[in-house]
């Protein structure tokens, strides 16, 4: 009897937790005028009985390496998660994992929901609210970012896990919409983790028929279910969202299997609940007071109460969520304490690790290259460099959209190994044709502690432009490898030949974007790259060879680490003249200062591998290297003139590309479109006269 009434209470608190959610979502929708109640309205029992009765997650403990994560990649229904983690008493912690002492998320913080400097933004922001585990919102993303915590996951326990000393096997959980199953990147992302049988991952898709135009039927009709099947995923069906049994039966179905992720597909009515289920209005307005007053009499609310948490409904949430983590969490502690005694240097490793710190001597290989006129693809040195340091750095792992031969981006070390289905602890990542969603998963893994990078051509960061800004936006150290970066690719042609790339990519705020000049400079873009904790970078490189600079006569690469410099100077230091160039037109400029030293003409060569480094410098040394007072100045970069206006000024030239390359060998395309010592001195002659 004590257990039926036990049983009862459970149940009537559920019901009311779920009501708490749901009324939570409408009043602060309604407060912003801005907002979509309809999807966590819909999705609150979910998110109920997955917090309560499955997820492990301490809310002391918040960073706990072990926990469960849950994303929501529907992030337009966020209300759901901040109620939630209200709700949970998840404990706030700083940008050092310390306690600040404060709710990750106040009853104050929901009423200034969408409202500017909130911790309740409209889409979940990582690193802006604790229990938010990444920043969600453009559809597809986060079901990608999930798989790269997945297989972040699966490598983890291949590496660190030993018999009796389990560190890690916890799962992931992901909340969809059709919007998400509509975007390519969760497709691309899902057939990747359906190849891999990542276990530990699970998707709830909220099967509701309804986006922002109207019905799904208006533009989608596939069978996603029979989809999922295909790409080897284990699929269940729930008829009713409001079914709190049958979705925790199919969550306990899916943690006793580790064969296959797993699609739970939801089947639910949009708008605020079954008690108006079928109404019209759009799942993405405010519902206004009438129908809040009403949708709150069919809950048996008080309808004129905002912000109602009745007594016991946070208690009872955090209650249940502590009671089943706080053991797991101290079970975790504990076994880490003895695996530091059993495995000291396997315990330091992951210390480092989890503490985004790399190893002592990580760099000390990187090797140094000696002068040479015919030198060697930027790529070629990156593939050496990025080598020699992923033997000193476990976690440094990732491969190519199946390009890797390409780019020059396989770990080819004997213990590098292929990370598969039957090898988790491999290190070299096949990520097939799919550049978008290798972009998102890479942001997964970095997510996760890995440190993860990928590789594509110049010309196909178009296709992986969102992941990089949400790298950015989250300051993610994911580095992000490109080569055949310009009309070097020749006879390619246009298709391949990037012109405007290099001007989208250094406009995302937050990216530093490198492209060496030759091999010793690519040594210092991964140098730089390696060390940044909280920016991603993109590393861009030639497919051909590029002569490799005399360090000697010349300036040592180290000035990388600046963004820019002088890399060779007039005598005395005193230009009439700035020649500016990155990557393979670096050469081509020290070649024009040649010949314009030998016709008297006082010129300075400018290295200018990345210019958002160079632009955090001190303005002293920003005007040291380009003097305001040397007006004559010539960039020269096969890409678009976007931004070098910045730097040449209005007196200056550009020799750059105004157009689409085209398919010719190399040597005619740099006749056609201007990057030839004579051209470049001509063009610098008539900056030298227009001055005078």
């Amino acid at each position: 009897m004590t257990t039926n009434c036990s049983d009862r209470t459970s149940q009537r608190m559920g019901e009311l937790t779920i009501a708490t959610i749901r009324t939570l979502t409408m009043d602060a929708v309604e407060r912003a005028s801005s907002g979509h109640p309809g999807t966590p309205m819909a999705m609150a029992p979910l998110g109920y009985t997955l917090w309560s009765r499955f997820l492990r997650y301490d809310p002391d403990q918040p960073d706990w390496p072990n926990r469960d994560r849950f994303v929501l990649s529907d992030g337009h229904a966020s209300m759901l998660l901040y109620s939630l983690i209200h709700l949970a008493g998840i404990c706030e912690v700083d940008a050092q994992g310390r306690p600040t002492g404060q709710p990750a998320v106040s009853l104050d913080d929901i009423k200034q929901f969408r409202q500017l400097a909130s911790k309740t933004p409209g889409h979940p922001e990582y690193r802006v609210t604790t229990g938010v585990e990444v920043t969600t919102g453009p559809l597809g993303q986060g079901c990608a970012n999930s798989v790269g915590m997945a297989i972040a996951e699966r490598w983890l326990a291949a590496r660190f896990n030993r018999a009796g000393s389990v560190l890690f096997d916890h799962d992931i959980y992901v909340l969809c919409s059709d919007g998400d199953m509509m975007e390519g990147v969760a497709s691309e992302a899902a057939s990747l983790a359906g190849h891999l049988n990542l276990g530990n991952l699970c998707w709830f898709y909220d099967n509701n028929h309804v986006t922002i135009e109207g019905p799904t039927s208006l533009a989608f009709s596939e069978n996603v279910a029979d989809r999922f099947r295909g790409y080897g995923w284990n699929v269940l069906h729930i008829e009713d969202a409001n079914d709190t049994a049958t979705i925790a039966r199919a969550i306990a179905a899916f943690q006793e299997r580790n064969d296959a992720p797993t699609l739970i597909v939801l089947d639910s009515v949009i708008g605020w609940g079954s008690p108006i289920a079928g109404t019209s209005k759009a799942h993405s307005d405010p519902m206004g007071d009438a129908a809040i007053r009403e949708t709150k009499r069919a809950y048996r609310w008080p309808q004129d109460a905002q912000f109602l948490v009745p007594d016991g409904v946070a208690e009872h949430l955090r209650q249940a969520l502590s009671h089943r983590s706080k053991p797991l969490c101290k079970a975790w502690n504990e076994t880490l304490a003895r695996y530091r005694c059993d495995y000291p240097d396997m315990a330091q490793q992951l210390q480092g690790l989890l503490q985004h710190q790399l190893p002592d001597g990580w760099d000390k290989d990187i090797p140094l290259f000696p002068a040479d006129p015919k030198g060697m693809a930027s790529r070629d040195a990156g593939g050496e460099v990025l080598n020699a340091i992923a033997r000193k750095v476990p976690a440094l792992i990732g491969g190519a959209a199946d390009l890797a031969p390409s780019t020059k981006t396989k770990l080819t070390f004997e213990d590098a190994g292929t990370l598969e289905r039957s090898n988790y602890a491999g290190r070299n990542m096949h990520f097939g044709v799919r550049e978008h969603a290798m972009g998102a998963i890479a942001n997964g893994m970095a997510l996760s502690h890995l440190l993860p990078f990928t590789a594509t051509f110049l010309v196909f960061s178009d296709y992986m432009r969102p992941p990089i800004r949400l790298a950015a936006i989250m300051e993610l150290p994911t580095i992000f490898v490109f080569s055949h970066d310009s009309i070097g690719v020749g006879e390619d042609g246009p298709t391949h030949q990037p012109v405007e790339q290099l001007a989208g990519l250094r406009a995302i705020p937050g990216l530093d974007v490198f492209r060496p000049a030759d091999a010793n400079e690519t040594a210092e873009a991964w140098r730089t790259a390696m060390i940044q904790a909280n920016r991603p970078s993109c590393i861009v490189l030639s497919r051909q060879a590029l002569p490799t600079i005399d360090r000697n006569r010349y300036a040592s690469a180290s000035g990388l680490a600046r963004g820019a410099y002088v890399l060779a100077d007039a005598a005395g230091g005193c230009p009439e003249l700035i020649l500016l160039a990155t990557g393979s037109e670096v050469s081509l400029a020290l070649a024009a200062h040649e010949q314009l030293t030998g016709t008297a003409v006082r010129s300075r060569v400018v290295s200018m591998p990345c210019w958002s480094i160079f632009e955090k410098q001190p303005l002293g040394y920003r005007e040291a290297v380009l003097p305001p007072s040397v007006s004559a100045r010539v960039a020269i970069e096969q890409a678009a003139p976007l931004g070098w206006d910045r730097y040449v000024g209005a007196h200056g030239a550009t020799v750059t590309m105004d157009g689409f390359g085209a398919s010719a060998p190399f040597a005619d395309l740099r006749r056609k479109f201007g990057f030839t010592v004579d051209h470049v001195v001509n063009v610098a002659r008539e900056v030298l006269e227009e001055k005078s």
